[in-house]
Formats: structure tokens, C-alpha cells, sequence
């Protein structure tokens, strides 16, 4: 396990050296025209002195959220390097259909200049888009027919990764309650990482009550399971904060609840953080499995042992369909369902991107989000 983690460190010490490097020749094209010897030392020794100085304040954790400067810091370095491989790919495209055509190609300096505007562009726009998909959600619906019975239609609203913090506070939850209202939805989960690792954000900014009007917009209430970020040092305040303001934790526990006098069951893991935590198995003797039974599980990582059991929806988060592209690609590559919906087994299985973001408020190629799920059954 050791071993692990350091080729782990050792993989990362490469991958920023790796962006440094693509940083600085992005950064020296775009400077071309106005290079000189004494500009281009600068730019490779600010570049490759800022990305290990963050690194080494990071894991020194010599400020509160240091790991937030590095990651930003990473982000402006993928962000050049993206917008270099499109411009590239643009120049690209222009030089076969030059070619194609039989034409003349004229190099000029407007057409330098105009390369160089159009990417400055493009670099800003990906820090507005990823901006605005971090902050403005959008609601997935998704209807599901289970074949047990539920006489009505019982209306699930599922919000993950909220990362109650400084960054995603006050605003966020009274957004969270207004689609609430506007959606209809009877009950709303919470399958883990509500908190950004502990409370301080939350007390000082008086989070409470908003969150305690959220769950009681909510008929049937709110009930959540802890995440990996709940469990790092401060479970203790976070699950007090969280019972506070109405929602009901589910840390290993099953729940009877009714829904329109009809018996639904709610199942909640701990998240695999916490090594000690009861096997799915075992909580599933608690429960009369003839009836609906909803489980909320941080990780999607037992999708496939509980696809075989007795369980209708699954909800789950962590992943954050990777946040910022292409880490979406990886997330689908090592697990069973990284993102999305499916149907497997016996059972259907949700995992969302969640509602609110890990460390930066950016995200490409993922979205800010809630599902909303109407779940039916039959009516005999």
C-alpha cells in the first residue's frame, strides 16, 4: 500500500512537470512575435519555479486550502495547453484545405496576430464556460417501472457532492430549495460528500437555517449518507450540523418509511473511507425486500455485487463524471458505471456528476446537477 501511494506521488510529480512543459511552449507561441533570449529564460524558470513552489506549499499545507493553488494553478496550465491544441488543429484544418484546393499559402503577420487573438479567446472562454458549469445546474429526469408495488409515483430528487464550503455556500442551498419547489419532488438524497471536509464554512456563514428551510420544502424529507469528505477528521461536527437542520442520516442503517400509505425502504452505506462499515448483505436482512428498497452509496464502486442483490435504485456520486476534462474518460474506465444511468442486473443504478464541485469551481465536460427520478410500481 505504500508503495502505491509514493508511485502515485511519483506519477503526479511527472504529470506537473509534464504541464509545465506543455505550459511554457503554449506560452512561448503565443509570444512569438515579441520573443527575445531574456523573455524566454523568464517564462521557463517562472513557470517550472511557480508549479513545484505550489506543489511543495501544498503538500506542506502551509496555508489553509493550499491544495486550492496548486489545482488552479494546474487548470490555467491545461487550459493553455488545450487552447494551443485547438488553435493548432485550426491552422491544421486551414493548411489541407489550402492544399486541397490547389491555393497559394500566405504567411503574414495579421494572420499571426489573428492566430494568437483567436486563442487568447478561446483561453478565456473555457475559464467563463467551466465557470458557468459549475455554478448553474441543470436537472436530469429519468422515469423508472420497478416490479414491486407502489401504488403512486414517488417523486426522488438526488443532490451529491454539494462540498458545503466557502466556495459553495448560502447561494447554492437556496438555489438546491427553489428547484425543489419548481420540480415537485417528494424526497430528496443526499448520497455522500455534502460537506467540503468540515463545518467552518458552514458556522461562520449561518448555513443552518438554509439548509433547514431546504428540508422542510421537501414532503417526504431529506435523507443523506456520509461521503469520504465527511469522514476526514470532522464526522463528528458534520453529521451534528447536518441532523441540526432536519436531515436524517443513514451512516449503516435502513429506514421504513410510507410513501401515499405505501411501505418504501431506504438503505445508507457509509462510504469506504470508514474501513469498519457493515457489508450491503448485512443491512439488507433489515429490510422486507418484496417492497421498494432505494440505497444510497458514495461510491459506485459495488455496482456489480449489487446488481445481483435485491435492490431497486441505487444513488450514488463521487466521481463528478471526472470534473475536468479528459478526466471524465478515466472515470468511466475504471468503474463499472463512472457516470450516468443504467440498468443492470436486477437493479438500476444512478451516479451523478453532483451538485457541486471539488476544490476549484470549474468543470469541462461535466455539469453541476440533480436528478430528478420518478420511480413506479405496480398499482394492484
Amino acid at each position: 500500500m505504500r508503495y502505491a501511494f509514493f508511485f502515485t506521488i511519483f506519477l503526479l510529480l511527472q504529470l506537473l512537470q509534464l504541464f509545465s512543459l506543455g505550459t511554457v511552449l503554449s506560452i512561448q507561441w503565443w509570444l512569438q512575435p515579441w520573443m527575445t533570449p531574456t523573455l524566454q529564460t523568464t517564462i521557463w524558470v517562472s513557470v517550472f519555479i511557480i508549479t513545484n513552489g505550489l506543489l511543495v506549499l501544498s503538500v506542506k499545507r502551509a496555508f489553509a486550502n493550499s491544495y486550492r493553488w496548486i489545482s488552479g494553478w494546474m487548470l490555467i496550465m491545461h487550459f493553455m495547453i488545450l487552447t494551443a491544441l485547438a488553435v493548432s488543429l485550426f491552422y491544421g484544418g486551414y493548411l489541407l484545405v489550402v492544399a486541397l484546393s490547389g491555393s497559394t499559402l500566405h504567411q503574414s503577420n495579421e494572420m499571426a496576430i489573428g492566430l494568437r487573438v483567436l486563442a487568447l479567446f478561446l483561453f478565456l472562454g473555457l475559464f467563463i464556460y467551466s465557470l458557468y458549469s459549475a455554478y448553474t445546474p441543470v436537472i436530469r429526469k429519468l422515469s423508472i417501472n420497478i416490479d414491486k408495488p407502489l401504488t403512486k409515483p414517488l417523486r426522488i430528487a438526488v443532490a451529491s457532492d454539494l462540498h458545503i464550503g466557502r466556495l459553495f455556500g448560502v447561494k447554492a442551498i437556496d438555489r438546491l430549495q427553489q428547484l425543489m419547489i419548481r420540480s415537485g419532488a417528494d424526497m430528496l438524497l443526499m448520497p455522500g460528500d455534502i460537506m467540503d471536509d468540515n463545518t467552518e464554512a458552514f458556522n461562520e456563514y449561518h448555513m443552518e437555517q438554509n439548509l433547514a428551510e431546504l428540508c422542510s420544502s421537501l414532503p417526504r424529507g431529506v435523507y443523506a449518507t456520509l461521503g469520504n469528505h465527511d469522514l476526514y477528521a470532522h464526522e463528528r461536527p458534520i453529521s451534528e450540523a447536518l441532523q441540526n437542520a432536519g436531515i436524517q442520516l443513514l451512516n449503516d442503517e435502513v429506514l421504513y418509511i410510507e410513501h401515499e400509505g405505501q411501505p418504501v425502504w431506504l438503505v445508507g452505506r457509509f462510504d469506504n473511507h470508514k474501513r469498519q462499515r457493515v457489508a450491503t448483505t448485512d443491512l439488507l436482512t433489515q429490510v422486507d425486500t418484496s417492497q421498494p428498497v432505494i440505497l444510497l452509496d458514495h461510491r459506485p464502486s459495488d455496482i456489480d455485487n449489487h446488481s445481483q442483490l435485491s435492490i431497486d435504485l441505487q444513488v450514488s456520486g463521487h466521481t463528478h463524471n471526472g470534473q475536468v476534462f479528459p478526466a471524465n474518460f478515466i472515470v468511466n474506465a475504471i468503474n463499472r458505471l463512472g457516470y450516468g444511468y443504467e440498468q443492470i442486473g436486477k437493479g438500476h443504478f444512478v451516479v451523478s456528476s453532483g451538485y457541486g464541485f471539488w476544490g476549484i469551481p470549474f468543470r469541462l465536460g461535466s455539469r453541476s446537477e440533480i436528478w430528478l427520478i420518478t420511480l413506479s410500481g405496480n398499482t394492484n
